[in-house]
């Protein structure tokens, strides 16, 4: 099991990716504390995944907009399992409205503390907690194909994942004396909650978006995860990881004319 022994704390980690990844973490042999603005989920996910009295899976209530809060995550991680080896900053929302239309308190504001600060927190308190235990770490962090790109009604998220992308370089480069990585990801059109409460047809249309022409599923997700996460990835610092299924590499499948 390549996570066998480490320790790690999944953001968002009751539901979509984060659960996936939950799962795969303890499959590899994590200890996985689960960190989630819905304590009652989050407890639910590791009642589920709590195998033996061990208790390789802990529930944690973060709001990872609060910086105190997100400390208050790794001092539990530690608390409990004595160190902590891997954070996967995956906590996020999603939404948005044509630019002219916002109301900065509404779509501005709530996404930048979540999607953005809540990495920049997460990297910051994780990274600290790896120098002070002089045993290097890693941190992943979820950026968006929306962070490389301009889209329709994305404006903030875009920013705030593109900020997630940049965050990823530098932390790479400051915390590499300590032992640290740092990687994003960048998913494409994931069969998430968020993404299935939407037409049929919608779906279909993000579907069409990727090589595969399907949706990418969570643990598919979570598989590189687990990979990047684990000493197999050594080498992998300082970069984004395209989860994307070739969404970035093309436009649209057309109907070509016969020539």
């Amino acid at each position: 099991m390549r996570l066998e022994g480490k320790v790690a704390i999944i953001t968002g980690g009751a539901s979509g990716i984060g659960y996936a990844t939950v799962r795969k973490f303890v499959q590899e042999g994590a200890r996985v504390v689960v960190a989630d603005i819905n304590l009652a989920a989050a407890q639910a996910v590791a009642d589920e995944f709590t195998t033996s009295a061990s208790a390789p899976v802990s529930a944690v209530q973060v709001d990872v907009s609060d910086f105190a809060a997100v400390e208050a995550a790794v001092a539990h991680a530690v608390a409990v399992f004595g160190k902590l080896d891997v954070i996967f900053n995956n906590a996020g929302i999603a939404g948005g409205k044509p630019l002219l239309d916002h109301d900065p308190a509404v779509d501005y504001a709530p996404m930048i503390r979540i999607d953005q600060d809540g990495v920049y927190y997460g990297i910051l308190a994780a990274g600290r907690q790896f120098r002070d235990q002089g045993t290097g770490g890693v941190i992943i962090s979820t950026s968006s194909i929306y962070g490389e790109q301009a889209a329709e009604l994305s404006f903030t998220y875009s920013a705030a994942k593109a900020a997630v992308i940049s965050f990823t370089r530098s932390a790479a480069y400051e915390l590499a004396q300590f032992g640290v990585r740092a990687v994003a990801i960048t998913p494409g059109r994931v069969g998430t909650p968020i993404i299935n409460q939407f037409s049929d047809e919608l779906k279909a249309t993000f579907a069409a978006e990727q090589l595969r022409n399907k949706m990418t599923e969570p643990e598919e997700i979570a598989n590189v995860v687990a990979f990047l996460a684990s000493d197999e990835a050594n080498v992998i610092n300082g970069t984004v990881v395209s989860v994307d299924d070739g969404y970035s590499v093309f436009k649209q499948r057309l109907d070509l004319p016969t020539f």
